[in-house]
């Protein structure tokens, strides 16, 4: 089975549009992710990216989980440029192996995304990748979360990056446009929330989105079986 091809249909990218942001052609799509995969494992064990040495692994575990909440996140898209009158500026914090920014950026060629990356080497990997796929909405910054510019971006996505905790929630907020928004990937719905639970009154209101990442969600147990988005406004 072709994993990718089959779970970019799955996940609604041969619709055209979500929310009335473009979306890549599927079929220019699947081979860029494919191409993207394929450098990525030839350089995971160098950089030490993610932790798969798998194609169809990594393609379900890692390009298919980045995309799951692509619908989601055009939705805030949208709502900025029919509000603001303009593109919104997304940022991947601690973007790492480019995840998930690169299969966001591949997917949305409208939308301006950032990837915040803080270890020099990885930063190489992702101005490689943004080179050899010749994504040009895409750009890479070498910083870290406390040293970014102060309400700058709309969007903050990340994946597979620390717990949310007090001290970094304030440091997210505050890179934050007025009305921007947080978005996690995260697993356990429990865990979700007790993190949030531990913030207190410094977070009072959020919301969890399921999502549905093919081949995985419905195949596994524990916890890969869940998957959400945790959503936070400013």
């Amino acid at each position: 089975m072709n994993f990718l091809h089959q779970g970019l249909i799955e996940l609604g990218f041969d619709k055209g549009n979500f929310c009335g942001i473009p979306l890549c052609p599927v079929d220019k799509l699947e081979n860029s992710l494919d191409e993207y995969t394929k450098i990525l494992l030839e350089y995971n064990e160098k950089f030490d990216l993610i932790n798969s040495h798998d194609y169809d692994e990594t393609i379900i575990r890692h390009i298919l989980d980045s995309l799951s909440g692509a619908a989601i996140i055009a939705e805030f898209a949208e709502k900025i440029c029919a509000k603001e009158k303009r593109k919104p500026l997304i940022a991947d914090i601690g973007s790492g192996a480019g995840l998930p920014g690169i299969p966001l950026a591949l997917a949305f060629p409208s939308l301006s995304f950032t990837l915040v990356e803080r270890m020099t080497k990885r930063c190489s990997f992702l101005e490689h990748c943004i080179s050899a796929l010749k994504i040009e909405n895409a750009c890479v910054e070498e910083n870290q979360v406390e040293r970014l510019e102060q309400k700058r971006f709309d969007l903050c996505v990340f994946r597979a990056f620390r717990p949310l905790e007090k001290k970094m929630t304030k440091f997210l907020l505050r890179i934050l446009k007025d009305n921007g928004s947080l978005l996690a990937y995260k697993a356990r719905l429990q865990k979700i929330t007790e993190e949030m639970d531990a913030l207190g009154r410094m977070q009072d209101s959020y919301i969890i989105k399921k999502l549905t990442v093919p081949f995985l969600t419905e195949n596994c147990s524990g916890d890969e079986r869940e998957r959400h988005l945790l959503i936070i406004n400013k």
